[in-house]
């Protein structure tokens, strides 16, 4: 391996360090209630995790096409345009990986909390012109700093840590699959969540009684959106895609990090929503005085997987839990942080960002680039204004992800003599399959009352970018001439 290269292992767990966050221990509680059946809880799990390996195994070839640092961004660049990659690039910048940063460090503060109160969002420190900054949010911002001090000192050494907080992360849900099906099962959740565990019906407890029948209609719309979560709890995959050029023999290695990857992930969510039907009833009764009467859909604040440790191990089973999800938000914030200044520093080699941001440091390291993405991700975690904006643009990050497959197939038509080590399984259907399903998605939240009116301004903040590149160009013209 070379020096300042980082191997097959270590590009795995970048994979699935930056996948496994706090969602899975959160988000079943809105798919069982938007879905009311267990079954379909468990479809939604295994559906969203093969569409993402589709993903993965299409962005596969593409990896091995152009096996360089920027990823999905020089995808898009080649397929379509440059304005399209940057388009990307801006996106990511401006709130994708910035507001996915900010919002998983406030996550780990949010269950530091419940081990030391202090850090609660409670505690306002001070107030600047209406701002209220609290002691969460500087510890939030305190471990975005720590770990981009960590990733500017050298690809090894980020790599280091993604590699022990990812082992740590996946035998903590291996643990908790292991616990919650084979030693704290549950007989009476058992016998509730598998009676009739096949009939598609939808099930709401009302006053004691099962009640309401889905149509197909309406059933495929609520399956739509109660994918939103674990579609989201399963991104940032494409991470390892951002430092190709950093990786030990790109060509084959990108591939395979995506797919063991992604698959193993899939996996590791599957089982884990199987376990919570082993331990907890799937219906439930809202503000119920009980972790069990609340059951998976009415989990306090949705944390399921503190619910189920807690009927695991008694009260101490939260502080268990706001243990493994601080140790989990943390590692995958380390691997977001990690992969999202090689796009910048792209960027800015095309001349479309900062200049400074194209260099490396002594390390190797495009520590500028990680400083900037740092700046701004610290600023949206005291804005307080980052759930919103990435509630704007999430929609779009789906987008993005269609037009990226769509490139595979004119990449095909455009540049059919490049090399491609590694080609996309199930050509061309399988890749077909994950188009029309996504745009079916995206449609679905655009016609959805609830989502629609996110789906605008996440345009919007898209478009932005179309003045903001035709600046840079000219910019760069300026510098180019002078």
């Amino acid at each position: 391996m070379q020096k300042n290269k980082v191997g097959l292992s270590t590009a795995i767990f970048l994979v699935m360090g930056s996948m496994i966050g706090s969602g899975v221990y959160l988000v079943s509680a809105d798919v069982a209630v938007k879905l009311g059946n267990p079954l379909l809880m468990l479809l939604v799990w295994v559906a969203t995790g093969i569409l993402t390996i589709i993903a993965a195994t299409s962005y596969s070839e593409l990896a091995g096409m152009f096996p360089k640092t920027g990823g999905q961004y020089v995808y898009l660049k080649e397929a379509f345009s440059p304005l399209m990659g940057f388009l990307y690039g801006w996106s990511l910048f401006a709130v994708i990986q910035t507001g996915t940063i900010a919002a998983v460090a406030v996550a780990f503060a949010k269950f530091t909390a419940v081990l030391i109160p202090w850090f609660g969002q409670d505690n306002v420190l001070f107030a600047i012109e209406g701002l209220k900054i609290n002691a969460g949010q500087l510890l939030a911002v305190g471990s975005i700093v720590l770990l981009t001090f960590i990733n500017s000192r050298g690809i090894r050494y980020g790599g280091l840590v993604q590699s022990y907080l990812t082992t740590i992360k996946v035998l903590t849900l291996l643990m908790l699959i292991i616990a919650g099906i084979f030693i704290f099962s549950n007989a009476d959740a058992i016998a509730v969540n598998f009676k009739d565990f096949f009939t598609l019906n939808k099930t709401t407890l009302v006053d004691g009684y099962f009640s309401e029948t889905w149509t197909w209609a309406a059933l495929l719309s609520a399956f739509g959106l109660a994918m939103v979560g674990p579609l989201f709890s399963s991104d940032a995959w494409n991470g390892v895609t951002f430092i190709a050029g950093e990786i030990d023999n790109p060509k084959k290695n990108v591939a395979r990090s995506l797919i063991i990857g992604v698959g193993g992930v899939t996996l590791l969510y599957a089982l884990t929503n199987l376990a919570y039907l082993f331990v907890l009833p799937f219906w439930g009764v809202k503000d119920a005085p009980l972790v069990e009467l609340r059951g998976i859909q009415y989990a306090q604040f949705e944390r399921v997987g503190t619910a189920a440790m807690q009927v695991m191990l008694g009260a101490s089973g939260a502080i268990v839990m706001a243990v493994l999800i601080m140790i989990s938000t943390f590692g995958a914030n380390n691997g977001i942080i990690l992969s999202g200044g090689r796009v910048y520093q792209t960027m800015a080699n095309d001349g479309l960002f900062f200049r400074k941001m194209a260099q490396n440091n002594k390390q190797n390291v495009p520590a500028f680039s990680l400083w900037v993405q740092c700046l701004w991700a610290s600023l949206l975690c005291l804005s307080g204004r980052y759930g919103d904006l990435l509630d704007y643009v999430m929609f779009v990050v789906i987008l993005f992800y269609v037009l990226t497959i769509i490139g595979l197939f004119i990449l095909r038509k455009k540049q059919p003599n490049t090399e491609r080590p590694t080609k996309a399984f199930g050509y061309p259907v399988l890749p077909i399959l994950y188009i029309v399903v996504m745009l079916g998605f995206i449609v679905n939240l655009i016609l959805d009352e609830e989502k629609s009116k996110f789906t605008l301004p996440g345009l919007g903040i898209v478009l932005l970018g179309v003045p903001v590149y035709y600046v840079w160009k000219y910019i760069h013209s300026k510098g180019k001439s002078a």
